[in-house]
């Protein structure tokens, strides 16, 4: 009955994740048009646009950014705990192989991006082609691949939800340019009053939802990107079921999720995406950044997802799901190419409002076209 139940939540995620990705592939185009129509003047003014709340008033931007990211951060949260506790990762061995190959398809990434940029101002931006847009990748997936197995989109799964606890990890101890201790210590002491609070009777969704918002505020006034609030909250959320009621993480993934996939993830993806096709034709497409970044998710993903998996597998004694095949590995690896969202977001804590921002944004952009029609002709290699 467990596993049922489990098996029908991936199928869940896995549709609102494709359709998710459908989204944020219609909203990239979207602000492509936008920014290079006779309105693009525009379009910097409804991204620039300031509004807010007492004490806190930021750009739509900011509030996308750093707002509405947590939303998705803290749906992140929520699977890497279900995913640690009841999904694919809940043992050493099924965990291993998806891990390293989340693992090389960070690291081999970033160090093509240093090997591009060496010695340059830019050399800051490694993080970027670290990432995997989940939504994209599993929308792709769906598109070049629609009769693919199971056990391919679920690996899938599991490798860009590590991949994004990766970057999380990465943003939160890299691109964080100054810290507020005395924020930091009252965010902490909220979030073990929300994990204490959650176990009671008193936790009921209006007291957690005040508390959660609280933790936001703290984080975003600590100097911490506020998104790394999200999945703080996310990974404390209880996966226990009590009185045969849903789990108090379930409740919270089916209220939250519609709102990350709809609103949040789009909305980012329309106020970020917005590049001039003369800086994707110029000379800023053979800069170190331009190609670091593109080498780094085109090359690098693949080779360090099929690379890292076979060294799980090989010396570490990880267990690869026998219904994979090597050559599955390299259309996953492919697949994920596509850093997108996390990609975008690196790419504004790492070079903010620097000259290098549009040519960072147009890479991850190129990449992704790139990398999707890479995976269109990969899926047929893959299943001929």
């Amino acid at each position: 009955m467990a596993r049922q139940r489990l098996s029908k939540r991936i199928r869940e995620i896995l549709t609102a994740e494709t359709r998710a990705g459908i989204l944020t592939i219609a909203m990239a185009l979207i602000a492509l048009a936008w920014v290079n129509s006779p309105l693009a003047d525009s379009y910097s003014s409804f991204t620039h646009w300031e509004f807010g709340v007492p004490g806190l008033t930021l750009s739509l931007h900011a509030w996308a950014a750093d707002f509405l990211l947590a939303f998705f951060f803290l749906v992140v949260g929520i699977e890497l705990r279900h995913e640690f506790t009841k999904g694919s990762l809940n043992s050493p061995r099924k965990a291993l192989v998806p891990v390293m190959a989340a693992l090389g398809g960070m690291v081999i990434p970033a160090l093509i991006f240093v090997a591009f940029n060496y010695g340059q101002d830019t050399i800051g931006a490694w993080g970027i082609p670290m990432a995997t847009d989940i939504a994209f990748a599993l929308a792709v997936l769906a598109l070049v691949a629609p009769k693919s197995k199971p056990e391919l989109r679920t690996f899938l799964l599991a490798l860009a939800v590590v991949d994004d606890l990766g970057a999380i990890l990465v943003i939160a101890l890299f691109y964080t340019p100054g810290l507020n201790v005395a924020y930091l210590f009252a965010a902490a002491a909220l979030l073990a009053a929300f994990a204490l609070i959650q176990r009671t009777t008193l936790g009921n969704p209006i007291l957690l939802t005040a508390l959660g918002l609280g933790v936001w505020w703290l984080v975003h006034e600590s100097g911490v990107h506020a998104t790394i609030a999200g999945v703080a909250i996310g990974l404390l959320l209880t996966t226990a079921a009590r009185k045969k009621k849903e789990s108090l993480a379930d409740r919270a993934l089916k209220t939250i999720h519609p709102v990350s996939t709809y609103v949040a993830v789009p909305l980012f993806v329309l106020v970020s995406s917005g590049v001039s096709l003369a800086v994707i034709g110029g000379f800023a497409t053979i800069s170190p950044l331009f190609a670091g970044i593109v080498a780094g998710l085109l090359f690098g993903k693949p080779l360090g997802i099929v690379l890292f998996a076979w060294i799980g597998e090989r010396f570490l004694g990880g267990q690869r799901d026998p219904a994979l095949r090597r050559k599955d590995l390299w259309l996953i690896g492919t697949i994920s190419s596509i850093g997108f969202t996390v990609a975008l977001l690196i790419n504004e804590l790492a070079l903010g409002e620097t000259p290098y921002a549009a040519t960072g944004t147009a890479a991850v952009v190129v990449a992704a076209v790139i990398g999707s029609i890479a995976s269109f002709f990969v899926a047929r290699r893959v299943n001929a």
